[in-house]
Parts: C-alpha cells; structure tokens; sequence
C-alpha cells in the first residue's frame, strides 16, 4: 500500500518514529510534516535523533487561530493528496493537523487510519477533544492505545472499525530508554551546557490553561522551588519569556530554566527524576512507564489507566496542592501493564493488511 502519513507535533514525532520504521517494512510511506511545531528545538531535532524520514513535504503552517491553521492545512494537504494518491492517509492523536488531514482525506474517499483513537476528557471545551472525537469518526481504522479507549469507541458505535493494540509512545520509550545517556544536550536560554544535579525533579508545563497567566505557573514554580532537589523544566518557546520573568521576579534560586529538549534526554530525564510535575498527557505515560511518581496538573483525567495507586494524581495550580500531592508514595503493580508490550506498531501493520484497510 501507499500510505501517506501526516505529522505536525511534538507527541507526532515520537508516534512517527515507531510508527515509520514499521510501516517502511511492509508499505509506501510518504511523510507530511504541517509545519506546527516549527521550532528547531521542537521539530527537527527529533527527525534527528530519532531515525524519522525526512518530511517529504512541509507545509510551513504554524501560529494563527485554530481555525486559521485548520484551515490552511486542510488546503495544503488536500493538494497532497490529489497528487500522491495515496492508498490510505494516517494520523496520530489530536491536534489541528490530525483534524484536517482527516477531512481532506475522508472528503477524497481515501481510508483514515487514526493512532491513539478513543481518549476521551469529557469537555468539548478542550480543543484536542474535537478534534479527537471528529477524526475517530471518520476514521475507517481505529487503533486505541488501551482498552478503555476502545470501550469508548464501542460505546460511540465505532466498535467494529476499532482495535486496541496498545499506546504506541510506549514503542518509542522502551526503544530510546534502553539506550546509553552518555552525551547529555540540554542547554540553558543561552546555550551553554547545563550540568544535570545527582538529584532533581523533572517539570514540563506548556498548556494553555497554565500558562495564559503569570498567576498558574508562579503557583507552580512556587511548589518546584520549594523541593529537597532542583527542578529541572525545559520550557516551550511560547513561554520562554513569560518562565525567565518569574523566575528572576520570584528568584526561584532552585528552579534550572532550559531550552526544549530531545526526545532521548526527555526519555532519561524521565528515568532519572525523583518525581515528574507536568501538564503533558505524554509525559504522564512516560513516567508511568520508567516507574517514576508524577503529578498531572489539570482539571480533567487524560490517561485514567496511570490514576492507580497515587502513581499519578491530578493536582490544581495551587502550590499546596501540587506539594501535598508529591507528599504522597506511590505503589507499583509490577503485573498491571494497561499499555500493552512495546509492539503496538507491529500490531498496527498486522491489522492494516488483514483488513486491506
């Protein structure tokens, strides 16, 4: 088959890099990259330091409001597809450029593959959650990463269309978490080297609902800087400013502000960290996966599977909160794995070309 795969985040390019290798085994991949994540920090060196073919087309959509990007992408990737003629187009997760390849796409009469299909918040006020709902429904294969995911679905009337073969992120982990950490490259904001404490915690924090305001994020800087270890926190460049203002305004003295990093150093951070604090759905799951305690700030659950004996806990933009929740021991349950085996790829390629798609 021809399958033209479409990519334009951060969580993309890690799915993408198991995703590819595998697919390149038994098909045609032709890779689009929409250009969302455009920062070198967040978008090329992952191609790098990941194996993942180059973008065979870029189309350099980035900022804007969702409809604007939406929009762009749909148009820049409908063109695609009249000319590659692809067989089936696949997409991962939930953001804007998931939504709008899945509309050019169905609109062609071209099959929709959608890895990590079924997660569900509960609020249409999240966009992701649009944009999620929309492409499972359009879809002609759903590929859930667990099996509440795939209750959903069923529950949707998508059943029969849908397969859980395990959370794909999970590939990716086990594939770099096995590697050497040798040659650390995290940099500070001005490039210099930033030397990694014996002990430290790990913080990511880059959503909307944390950042549109100095008073979220000051609350839980707040709680990192009050920790038995640093804190490490790569910061995404749209908050770049914003984080170095507070830190220097509050002298967060045990806060280590640094650049984005790759995938690699996120995957051993992740290992090595006391305890993770983050808003990021793929980095809850990666902390679950290394065994490591995280706290999700946010108002809703994204993975209700890792929400098991205190292994990660919800916590609100209070510094009270996030520090009483870090308080607390987690238990592992070395037997519970709802993440499936590391092989979600392969089970992907598997349902592909027994169904014919």
């Amino acid at each position: 088959m021809k399958i033209l795969t479409v990519v334009g985040a951060r969580p993309q390019f890690i799915k993408a890099a198991a995703g590819s290798r595998e697919i390149r085994k038994h098909h045609q991949e032709i890779l689009v990259h929409t250009g969302q994540h455009f920062d070198d920090n967040m978008s090329a060196v992952f191609f790098r330091e990941m194996g993942i073919p180059e973008p065979d087309y870029n189309l350099g959509v980035s900022g804007g409001s969702h409809a604007q990007m939406t929009a762009k992408m749909l148009i820049g990737i409908e063109e695609i597809l009249q000319k590659e003629n692809p067989d089936a187009l696949l997409v991962y997760g939930d953001t804007n450029s998931t939504l709008a390849a899945g509309l050019a796409a169905v609109k062609l009469r071209i099959p929709v593959f959608h890895v990590e299909a079924g997660n569900r918040l509960g609020t249409l006020d999240n966009p992701e959650e649009v944009n999620r709902i929309t492409t499972d429904h359009l879809a002609t294969l759903n590929f859930c990463a667990t099996e509440d995911a795939l209750d959903k679905l069923k529950k949707e009337g998508l059943g029969e269309r849908s397969y859980c073969v395990g959370n794909i992120m999970y590939d990716s982990f086990l594939y770099f978490a096995d590697k050497p950490w040798d040659e650390p490259h995290i940099l500070d904001f001005n490039n210099n080297p930033v030397s990694i404490p014996n002990e430290f915690y790990y913080m990511t924090c880059h959503r909307q609902e944390n950042t549109y305001s100095n008073e979220p994020l000051t609350e839980i800087l707040l709680a990192m800087n009050g920790l038995d270890a640093p804190t490490i926190y790569p910061v995404h460049p749209r908050n770049h400013d914003r984080a170095e203002r507070m830190v220097n305004r509050e002298n967060f003295k045990n806060i280590i502000l640094t650049q984005p990093v790759g995938y690699s150093d996120s995957v051993h951070l992740t290992k090595h960290a006391k305890k993770i604090v983050t808003d990021s759905g793929g980095l809850q799951c990666e902390a679950f996966y290394a065994g490591v305690q995280c706290v999700f700030v946010l108002d809703y659950v994204v993975w209700p599977e890792t929400m098991v004996d205190n292994r990660n806990q919800l916590a609100k933009a209070d510094h009270k909160d996030i520090l009483e929740k870090l308080s607390k021991k987690q238990v592992i349950n070395s037997d519970y794995k709802p993440f499936g085996d590391g092989h979600a790829a392969e089970k992907i390629c598997e349902i592909i070309e027994k169904t014919g798609g």
